[in-house]
Parts: C-alpha cells; sequence; structure tokens
C-alpha cells in the first residue's frame, strides 16, 4: 500500500469524524451540552461540552487541511508529462490518415451568384 492511499484512508476518516462533531453541535448554542442539563450553574463537566466540541472542529479542520497538503506531497511523480503516450512515440504521424491523395487535385465547384431581386418602389 502506497504512501498516499494511507493519506487518503485517513483523509476519510477524519471527514468522518468532523461530519459526526458538527453534527452533533447545535447552532443556537444548546447541542449535546443542553441535552444532559447542562447550565451555567455546573461546576465541570458538561457545562465543556460545547467547548471540547468547538474545539475538537478546529483541530479536525486543521488536520484534514494538512492532511490534504501532505497527500498531496506525497504523489508519485512517475507520471507528470501532461503529453499523451501518443505524441510521446511520435505515433501521431503514423496514424493520420491522408485524406486527399497527391495526384488528385480538389478543384472547387463555382459558387452560383444570386441573381439580384428588383424591390418595387414605395410611391
Amino acid at each position: 500500500m502506497s504512501t498516499f492511499s494511507i493519506f487518503i484512508a485517513l483523509i476519510i476518516v477524519v471527514c468522518f469524524l468532523l461530519v459526526l462533531v458538527v453534527m452533533v453541535q447545535n447552532p443556537k448554542g444548546g447541542g449535546l451540552s443542553s441535552s444532559f442539563g447542562g447550565g451555567s450553574q455546573q461546576v465541570g463537566g458538561v457545562q465543556k461540552t460545547s467547548d471540547f466540541l468547538d474545539r475538537s472542529t478546529w483541530i479536525l479542520a486543521s488536520l484534514l487541511l494538512v492532511l490534504i497538503l501532505i497527500s498531496n506531497v506525497t504523489l508519485s511523480p512517475g507520471n507528470t508529462s501532461q503529453d499523451s503516450k501518443l505524441l510521446q512515440e511520435g505515433a501521431t504521424q503514423q496514424t493520420i490518415p491522408e485524406i486527399i491523395p497527391e495526384s488528385q487535385e480538389v478543384i472547387p465547384e463555382e459558387i452560383p451568384e444570386i441573381p439580384e431581386i428588383p424591390v418595387p418602389e414605395e410611391n
């Protein structure tokens, strides 16, 4: 298994975790902490749940960005040529068929002129 494949697998796992963390959060501030009765009266535990979810979102998003950048570096540079194989092998000159044989000349037919139609004058 190549290192690029390993990074792709890690990226997929981080994306899945990021989706889960974002889905657990509530945009109004309630989220997981409100379902456990987390109010401002609690000293520890559930009160810190929204802080944990917020921090884990930023950490996972940063980790995703770093993994994507590192996976780009690990791409194999073996096939960096942008030319096709046909151009590299010089096969284009051999595969292009002759459209017009050299012995025959193509004589274009004359295009007949369109006669002018007289326009009646208005009084």
